[in-house]
C-alpha cells in the first residue's frame, strides 16, 4: 500500500518539517505513514547566481518566479500523474475541510510555495497547478500555508489520531463549528461544568452539543449557517 507523499518546492527547505516534525504529524511521519520531500526551487535555476526571479513584465514593484525555473523545478520532482499540483496562493480557491478529506484520501500533493510578487502565469497554465489559499491575508510566502495544508490532510490520515471518531465531530465536520468542551476541574474560578454533561444521559449530551454547535455557528459563521442550511433544503427536496 503506498504511504500519502508531500513535496514540496520552496526557496527555503530548511523550514521543513518545521512543526510537521513535532506531534501527531512527527509521530506519524517517523513511522512511515506519510512521506515529505522539500525540494529546493533554486538547484533549478540556470546561471551561477542561482536567480529565480525577474522583474514584472510592465513595471511595477517587486520580482516574480520566473516560469522556466519553476517549471524545471516540477519536472524534476517528477511527482505522479495522479498527485494534484498545488500552488498556495491568497488568489486561490479557500481550503476547507471537505477538499482537506479529498486529498487525505488521494495519494498526496505536489505543494509549490510563492514568494515575491507571484508566479509567472504562464507556469501555472503549463504546469496544471490549482491555486488554493488558507485564508484572506497574505504571507511572505506561502511555505506556511502549505505546513497548515499537510497538517490538515496528515492528521486524517488512518493511524494517525488515536481515535477514527475525534475527527468525526470537529469543526466543520457537519458544515458546524465544534460545540464547547470542558473537562475537570468541576469548578473553575467560579464557573461550573454545564450539567447536563456530567448527567449520564447520552441523548441529552448529544442534544445540547448539537444546539451549542448550530449557536456558535449562526453567530460566528453564518455563511456556514445558510450553506447548511441549503444542504438541508436539498436533502429535503430530494
Amino acid at each position: 500500500m503506498s504511504i500519502w507523499r508531500a513535496t514540496v518546492l520552496t526557496l527555503f527547505p530548511e523550514m521543513f518539517p518545521g512543526p510537521l516534525g513535532v506531534s501527531l504529524a512527527g509521530k506519524a511521519l517517523a513511522s512511515g505513514i506519510w512521506a515529505l520531500e522539500a525540494r529546493d526551487i533554486r538547484a533549478s535555476a540556470t546561471n551561477r547566481h542561482r536567480t529565480v526571479d525577474d522583474t514584472p513584465a510592465g513595471g511595477g514593484p517587486g520580482m516574480v518566479l520566473r516560469a522556466d525555473i519553476l517549471a524545471a523545478a516540477i519536472d524534476a520532482a517528477d511527482a505522479p500523474p495522479a498527485q494534484p499540483r498545488l500552488l498556495m496562493s491568497p488568489r486561490g480557491r479557500p481550503l476547507t475541510q471537505s477538499g482537506v478529506r479529498e486529498l487525505a484520501g488521494g495519494p498526496g500533493a505536489l505543494i509549490v510555495c510563492g514568494r515575491f510578487e507571484g508566479v509567472d502565469q504562464r507556469v501555472i497554465e503549463a504546469r496544471c497547478l490549482e491555486e488554493v489559499s488558507i485564508g484572506d491575508y497574505v504571507l511572505s510566502g506561502g511555505e506556511i500555508a502549505a505546513m497548515a495544508l499537510i497538517d490538515a490532510c496528515v492528521r486524517l490520515l488512518p493511524g494517525v489520531m488515536g481515535k477514527a471518531e475525534s475527527s468525526a465531530e470537529e469543526s466543520f465536520s457537519e458544515t458546524l463549528l465544534e460545540y464547547p468542551q470542558y473537562t475537570r476541574p468541576q469548578t473553575f474560578e467560579g464557573r461550573t461544568i454545564p450539567d447536563i454533561l456530567t448527567s449520564g444521559d447520552h441523548a441529552k449530551v448529544a442534544a445540547w452539543r448539537k444546539a451549542e454547535a448550530e449557536a456558535l455557528t449562526r453567530a460566528r459563521r453564518p455563511d456556514l449557517w445558510v450553506l447548511r442550511q441549503q444542504g438541508r433544503k436539498n436533502t429535503t427536496d430530494g
